[in-house]
């Protein structure tokens, strides 16, 4: 699954400049799910596609404030994998979750070679990564790798794929490439600037061309390995594109509720069990019908207790042969700390497009969503406004709780915290942010997993970085920080900021249980922001 990557930045659906020849050639070996949808951004397709259920109720509806870590009650597709007993394995992006219980190797995956946060370069990923030669985590650790991020990737999976040849694997490649910022090798970039595409452009669809030399080098060693025949490969995306390029005649990108933002490429080949040749489903299907799916392909038990909003899809990609119900869906972009109603919202039929309540598409009519025609088909509007009401109603049962960080555990001890997860108004999210002193603050939603005496520093700069809280590191502003604040459960302590201090420890005895946790670092004239780093231990 790749990132930010729409529709139409792809050769094979009419895109006349990107180079993706390898793509190409799967599209045409695959099974195209020509009408399938996501979310319209990051981390919600992520809980969809994992759990089979609509992001919504899994907790996941932004991709930071802690609304991107999806609930520990959830089970994943990495639980349903190693349950049946399959090795797993995940290399790239998560985005659900960078602490315990909430990582990938806490949700079913046995390997795990991640960034952390949203992006390579985020708050929470090892700081200084720019996409070439960076530190990235392997089963929790950092490990310093060299190359190109996508490539790191790809040899990580194909390195598990090899180990596990001789036994049932899933291995999970989610890139964080074509995601800004759009960092990539000039001979990747140039021939699109030589085209004559402004240098963003060219920069993004450079990166994807490299997924597109890297999906070939995987589709060889599957076949060198005598794997081809008897692997289900699946290529999909997030969420629609990032870029200004070619559509495919949609309205909307990234981010938005009109097919352009959420209706993505989805290719599934396996030889062995009949999916292949080239053909098209323009059925509606969504990613949380992708688990149900495999679990029936891949004769899984369902775990007990899961109710799915997808289905198996598995007659449809069979068959085809005209008697698949129409059904509904629903998705939409929230992107703030608590949902609202009819928000950035599309409910869907094959036919039919209710866009945030009100306007009506006619898909069949009018693909490119220009002709709103709700007036002239109000008994439609009516029938689809009530399929949103009750997909509310369920939806939105535990929309005031969190999905607290387990401070204590053995599982991860010491826990470091990092702003991209407050909730609150403004959120530091980036390394950027950092840099530059973003006056925000906002608490993190903690579980204290034990009674205890723990210990917290407070740090501006992520431990990696060495820098003093109130220093200017290059590129970033210097602050004048004298005091700093922690307040968590009942304790709220104050101590002096000594200069060239890195850091200001704090250690409290709390009591197990569901709390906050917020800091301050102020000055003498006003200001005040919060620790964008927390290193928390119990001792």
């Amino acid at each position: 699954m790749t990132d930010d990557q729409g529709y139409g930045d792809l050769a094979c659906h009419g895109n006349p400049t990107i180079k993706t020849s390898n793509l190409d050639k799967l599209y045409a070996q695959s099974v195209r799910l020509t009408n399938f949808h996501v979310a319209p951004t990051c981390s919600p397709t992520r809980a969809g596609l994992m759990t089979g259920r609509y992001c919504n109720r899994t907790g996941v509806w932004h991709t930071i404030m802690g609304r991107s870590i999806l609930r520990k009650d959830e089970v994943t597709m990495g639980d349903v994998f190693s349950a049946g007993g399959y090795r797993t394995g995940i290399f790239g992006k998560w985005h659900l979750g960078d602490n315990y219980p909430f990582r990938p190797q806490d949700r079913g995956f046995g390997e795990v070679l991640i960034h952390l946060g949203g992006g390579v370069g985020q708050g929470p990923d090892y700081w200084g990564n720019d996409y070439f030669d960076d530190t990235y985590f392997h089963n929790g650790e950092p490990e310093k790798f060299t190359g190109y991020y996508t490539n790191v990737w790809f040899n990580g999976a194909m390195k598990f794929i090899e180990a596990n040849k001789d036994r049932p694997f899933f291995c999970y490649i989610p890139t964080n490439a074509a995601h800004g910022p759009y960092y990539v090798a000039a001979e990747y970039m140039k021939p699109y600037v030589d085209k004559g595409l402004p240098e963003s452009l060219a920069r993004f669809y450079g990166m994807i061309t490299n997924i597109d030399d890297n999906v070939a080098r995987l589709m060889r060693r599957l076949k060198d390995l005598d794997l081809e025949e008897n692997t289900i490969l699946i290529y999909m995306t997030d969420n629609g594109s990032s870029g200004n390029g070619y559509n495919a005649g949609m309205r909307g990108k990234k981010g938005s509720e009109y097919d352009g933002g959420h209706r993505v490429p989805c290719f599934i080949r396996w030889p062995a069990g009949y999916l292949k040749g080239g053909r098209d489903i323009d059925r509606l299907t969504a990613h949380v019908d992708l688990l149900p799916t495999l679990i029936e392909l891949c004769g899984l038990k369902k775990p007990d207790g899961v109710k799915f909003d997808g289905e198996s899809i598995v007659r449809l990609l069979t068959d085809n042969d005209g008697s698949w119900p129409d059904h509904t869906l629903v998705t939409d972009s929230q992107r703030i700390e608590h949902p609202e109603k009819w928000r950035k919202s599309a409910v869907m039929t094959d036919r039919w497009r209710l866009i945030n309540g009100k306007e009506l598409y006619d898909m069949k009519a009018d693909p490119a969503q220009k002709k709103d025609v709700a007036d002239a088909n109000s008994q439609v509007v009516e029938r689809l406004r009530k399929a949103y009401e009750d997909w509310w109603a369920d939806v939105s049962a535990r929309f005031d709780e969190y999905s607290e960080i387990v401070i204590g555990s053995d599982k991860q001890n010491p826990t470091r915290l990092m702003s991209h997860d407050w909730h609150g108004p403004d959120v530091p999210w980036d390394q950027r942010a950092v840099r530059n002193g973003m006056e925000a603050n906002g608490f993190w939603a903690v579980e204290i997993e034990r009674d205890g005496t723990y210990q917290f520093e407070l740090r501006r700069w992520p431990e990696e970085a060495d820098a003093p809280i109130n220093a200017a590191i290059p590129g970033g502003k210097a602050i004048s920080a004298t005091k700093a604040r922690l307040k968590v459960a009942n304790v709220d302590e104050t101590k002096p900021i000594p200069m060239d201090a890195r850091a200001i420890t704090f250690e409290v005895r709390l009591k197990a249980g569901k709390t906050r946790l917020q800091t301050w670092f102020m000055d003498d004239e006003g200001t005040s922001r919060g620790a964008y780093y927390v290193y928390s231990k119990r001792l």
